[in-house]
C-alpha cells in the first residue's frame, strides 16, 4: 500500500470513528452546571465533554511498558504538586543539582497528561517522543475501572494521590468558577454543593475514584501507591523518601547526607511553583492558563467556606461511603482530628 492509499485509508478510518462517536454521545446522560460545557456520564464516571473522545482513544490504543509509571489523581487533589515532585525524583540523576527543570517548564508540560493532551486532538499519538527521559511518566483523572487493560495487567506502576473531600470540593468550585463561561450567571455555592454531593462533577463520583484505587492499591501495593494530600503536606521528606523507593530510584546515603530529600521538596514546594515565572504565564494544552492551576494549596481551608450545614451532609456522607473500607480523611492540619467512617 503506497502512501497516498495509506493516508486515504486513515481519513475513512477517522471519518467512521467520528460517526461512530456522534451516535454514541447521543445515547449518555449529561449535565452542564460546572463551567457550561457538558459533562457525559460513560463507562460509569462523569466525562468531561472536552475529552470524552480522547479518553475513548487513550483507553482503546494506549499500550503500556513494564517500566511506565503513571500518576493518577482525582481533579483538585494535588496533581500539580505530585507532578513536580514524581518528575524530579524520578528523573534527577538525568540533570545536575543546579538545573531545574521545573524553571523552564510547568509541571503540566513535564508529566503530560493522557486524555487532556497527549490524545486530546490525536487518537494515535507519538508516546515515544512525549517523554523527555525513560522509563515514560503519564498523568490521569481516570478511574481504576476505566484504565487501559494495558496499564492494569502490566508491571507498570501507578501513583495516586487523594485529598479530603471537603477541601477538594473547595478547590474544584473556585477552580470552575474561573472557567466557567462569562455568558452564563455565577455558579452559586449552594449548586455547587448540590452536584458535588450527587456526584455529578468531572471523573465523579469522588468516593467510587477514591474507593477503586484504594481497594487496587491494597490488593497490589507493589503496583500501586496510594498517597493522601495531608499526609504528604505534614511530612513531605518522608513520603519522599517512599516515593523514590515505589519508583525504584531510592534516596542514597550520598544523596541523603548532600541534603537532596529538602532541596527536592523545596523545589516542588506549593510556594516555590507558584512564584515561578513559567507558572504565571501560558496555557495549558487543555486552553486552561496555568496560574489557574495554583490557589492556597492549604489543608483545612475548607472551614473558611463551607456552612455546617453542608459540612454536617458531607461528613455522614463520608461515613457512609468509606464505611468498612480502612480509609480515613484528616480534614485540618491545625488539629489532630481525622474522620473515621465509624464516627
Amino acid at each position: 500500500m503506497n502512501t497516498a492509499e495509506m493516508f486515504s485509508l486513515t481519513q475513512k478510518m477517522e471519518k467512521s470513528w467520528e460517526n461512530e462517536f456522534q451516535e454514541l454521545v447521543k445515547t449518555l446522560p449529561k449535565e452542564d452546571v460546572w463551567i457550561g460545557s457538558h459533562l457525559y456520564f460513560y463507562k460509569g464516571f462523569w466525562c468531561p465533554a472536552l475529552v470524552l473522545k480522547s479518553f475513548i482513544s487513550f483507553q482503546k490504543n494506549f499500550q503500556a511498558f513494564a517500566s511506565d509509571v503513571i500518576l493518577a489523581t482525582f481533579p483538585k487533589c494535588g496533581t500539580t504538586w505530585l507532578k513536580a515532585l514524581a518528575y524530579i525524583t524520578l528523573y534527577r540523576s538525568q540533570f545536575a543539582r543546579d538545573e531545574n527543570p521545573l524553571l523552564s517548564s510547568s509541571p503540566h508540560q513535564l508529566v503530560r497528561f493522557l486524555e487532556y493532551d497527549l490524545y486530546l486532538n490525536n487518537p494515535f499519538p507519538d508516546l515515544q517522543n512525549a517523554c523527555a527521559y525513560e522509563p515514560r511518566l503519564f498523568a490521569t483523572h481516570v478511574p481504576s475501572a476505566s484504565l487501559p487493560t494495558s496499564i492494569t495487567d502490566s508491571n507498570s506502576k501507578i501513583v495516586y494521590i487523594c485529598r479530603n473531600p471537603l477541601d477538594m470540593f473547595i478547590s474544584l468550585w473556585l477552580f470552575s468558577t474561573k472557567l466557567r463561561d462569562n455568558n452564563l450567571r455565577p455558579l452559586s455555592p449552594d449548586e455547587a454543593f448540590d452536584k458535588f454531593y450527587h456526584g455529578i462533577y468531572g471523573f465523579g463520583p469522588f468516593f467510587e475514584h477514591v474507593l477503586g484505587y484504594w481497594k487496587a492499591s491494597r490488593e497490589n501495593p507493589n503496583k500501586i501507591l496510594f498517597l493522601k494530600y495531608e499526609d504528604l503536606m505534614e511530612d513531605t521528606n518522608s513520603h519522599l523518601k517512599s516515593l523514590a523507593m515505589f519508583l525504584g530510584v531510592p534516596l542514597t546515603e550520598d544523596e541523603e547526607k548532600q541534603g537532596v530529600v529538602p532541596e527536592i521538596v523545596k523545589m516542588c514546594s506549593f510556594e516555590n511553583l507558584k512564584e515561578l515565572e513559567v507558572n504565571k504565564k501560558g496555557l495549558h494544552a487543555s486552553g486552561i492558563p496555568n496560574t489557574d492551576f495554583f490557589r492556597k494549596g492549604e489543608v483545612g481551608d475548607w472551614s473558611n467556606h463551607l456552612t455546617t450545614s453542608m459540612v454536617e451532609r458531607l461528613e455522614k456522607l463520608i461515613q457512609e461511603k468509606l464505611n468498612n473500607s480502612g480509609l480515613t480523611f484528616k480534614l485540618s492540619s491545625k488539629t489532630s482530628r481525622i474522620l473515621h467512617p465509624s464516627e
